[in-house]
């Protein structure tokens, strides 16, 4: 940020989330949230209106002319994505999985190359491997980062597509590099990252050199556990195509989603930074713990990934992986996550409550050490998710 954006009002990250996509007032008054418009059909004042308005869609103009093409709230949220992310347009979907499969779907074809991260969101291994590979499209997965990255590019190579940090493991890939080598091949490869993680502001993949930025809104900017919902923010190089595919396959989300995930990003700063440092506290205490191999946690000083986190990354959030020693078993874990009474056991995360989910070793991609819990942190009291864990670890000792 320069120094002139830092003394204009509003530039600052916190303050963003809080005004962007508000817009300005119309008229004497104004509400302070764009209100939500229930419709299927617009009504045109005349014909010359719709054959301009039509006009105008089929040269990429967003515009409202029909319940699948959103509304004033809708526009609203895809405004303030599109400016926290740093890209050109924002589209919304129904959940986060439809906004993982949209680039795939709308730029990928038959013949065409895909590099994957190994530590990917695993119902999108599953998308590769039982729904593009079995319609022509070639689906490689890659451990390590830009350099393994540049021994696998062939000719037909159309994206490469990662997690960063990468699913359950937390490992983070220098996004700079990376651009630099697929940019640099002479041919039009596109980095897609799923940035679910670092949103909303933590992470912005499309300033350091990505194409695409998908985010499950489901999580931190929902952020209450009540709402499906996923984007796809793009830079220039693909926005419009994107755009264009989301219209003709009918992408739409309701005007009442739109209007809760926009209102839980308003408080998305706070209760970030308010998980972030219980997270923190949670971390502490449990690295002194005797079965505690590692905590995997891009944000702690010992993390392989620290040096990318602290360089690339605004923040951390309260998301991470406890590792056990080696003498820990997946039996053993499951018997901790089960003897917990606040956490909860739940596939999602970024809500206001503590989650814990178990992973054995042999089904994760890219990681070689031994069971592994995945803990989100809420915003309990730490000490109270702290004496939580400790029933964990007496059900261990027993």
């Amino acid at each position: 940020m320069s120094d002139d954006d830092k003394q204009r009002p509003g530039s600052r990250p916190s303050t963003r989330l809080v005004h962007t996509g508000r817009g300005h007032l119309g008229g004497d008054t104004s509400p302070v949230n764009p209100p939500i418009t229930r419709t299927s059909t617009v009504l045109y004042r005349n014909t010359s209106v719709r054959t301009t308005i039509a006009a105008r869609k089929a040269a990429g103009e967003r515009v409202w002319n029909y319940g699948t093409a959103g509304s004033a709230v809708s526009f609203a949220l895809e405004d303030a994505i599109t400016e926290i992310e740093g890209g050109a347009r924002t589209m919304l979907f129904g959940s986060g999985l439809a906004a993982v499969a949209h680039p795939l779907l709308a730029i990928l074809k038959p013949g065409d190359h895909v590099l994957f991260a190994e530590t990917i969101y695993q119902p999108a291994r599953t998308l590769a491997t039982d729904y593009l590979t079995p319609r022509g499209i070639d689906c490689e997965f890659y451990t390590g980062g830009h350099a393994e990255v540049a021994t696998r590019i062939r000719p037909q190579t159309r994206m490469v597509y990662l997690d960063n940090p990468g699913s359950i493991v937390f490992d983070i890939q220098d996004m700079p590099a990376l651009a630099a080598v697929c940019k640099g091949r002479g041919r039009d490869i596109l980095i897609t990252v799923d940035n679910t993680w670092g949103a909303p502001g933590l992470y912005r993949p499309l300033t350091l050199g990505a194409d695409i930025s998908i985010v499950a809104v489901t999580k931190y900017i929902a952020g209450h556990s009540d709402l499906l919902m996923g984007s796809v923010t793009a830079n220039t190089r693909c926005a419009d195509l994107l755009y264009r595919a989301a219209g003709i396959l009918g992408q739409v989300v309701s005007p009442d989603d739109a209007y809760t995930a926009l209102r839980g990003l308003r408080t998305a700063n706070a209760r970030l930074k308010m998980q972030a440092a219980n997270a923190r506290t949670v971390i502490d205490w449990l690295q002194a713990e005797p079965e505690v191999e590692r905590i995997l946690y891009p944000a702690l000083e010992t993390d392989p990934g620290y040096a990318l986190w602290k360089r690339d990354f605004h923040g951390a959030n309260s998301l991470f992986s406890l590792a056990f020693k080696p003498s820990v078993t997946a039996a053993d874990a499951n018997r901790f996550v089960d003897a917990l009474r606040m956490f909860g056991i739940g596939a999602s995360w970024g809500g206001y409550e503590s989650l814990a989910l178990t992973y054995p070793p042999e089904r994760l991609k890219g990681w070689h050490g031994g069971a592994l819990v995945r803990l989100h942190v809420g915003l309990e009291d730490p000490a109270d998710v702290i004496a939580d864990l400790e029933l964990g670890f007496r059900a261990l000792r027993s």
